[in-house]
């Protein structure tokens, strides 16, 4: 059997992955938070796919010349999403650990030296943490937000509080194709 035969790939005909949270399901249309929610899932589902079967060691691949390794990736995900959360005056009660947003900086990127980085444990841990964090944020964010502009320096890009909300729930996705990539280096299984 072919890896693209493989029952291992999971496939948007497949429910479980898809369905809308408990407290989404009602009888009116989908919110913006209902929006960036199924954003958030679909975002954690392919990430956390994609480094489910990856050692520490497979971490510190770089998908090509010149990118960044995925520990460097995942730190940069974790850091950037507490900044954005921060930026939009969003409640997020999270705190990284000493020093793990300079870890990840443009500054450390080229850095190879694996003890400079986390294990995966380490980096789900936070993600989730993160995560969680925005989630709760999410709730009480008044709905009226959405739609006020968002800091000056995001505005070309991200107009609205909602369209930075919505990066963050979509910026995972924005790395997806490079964790493709170095699957592929290391002879993963397709799974996605």
């Amino acid at each position: 059997m072919s890896v693209c035969e493989s029952s291992d790939i999971i496939r948007p005909s497949d429910n479980r992955y898809f369905e809308r949270l408990p407290n989404q399901q009602s009888e009116t249309a989908m919110n913006t938070k209902d929006a960036i929610r199924s954003s958030m899932n679909m975002s954690d589902l392919v990430l956390k796919t994609y480094i489910s079967d990856l050692s520490d060691a497979d971490l510190m691949t770089r998908p090509a010349e010149g990118c960044n390794h995925l520990a460097w990736q995942l730190g940069h995900l974790i850091s950037s999403e507490v900044g954005l959360l921060q930026g939009l005056g969003a409640n997020a009660k999270v705190e990284l650990p000493e020093g793990f947003a300079e870890a990840h900086s443009k500054e450390t990127c080229e850095s190879d030296d694996a003890s400079a980085f986390r294990s995966k444990e380490e980096y789900l841990s936070l993600y989730d943490a993160v995560r969680a964090a925005t989630r709760a944020a999410l709730e009480e964010y008044p709905d009226a937000d959405f739609d006020q502009p968002s800091a000056e320096h995001f505005r070309k890009m991200f107009p609205t509080q909602g369209d930075v909300f919505n990066l963050v729930a979509s910026h995972p996705m924005m790395h997806a194709g490079q964790f493709a990539v170095a699957r592929r280096q290391l002879d993963k299984p397709v799974l996605i």
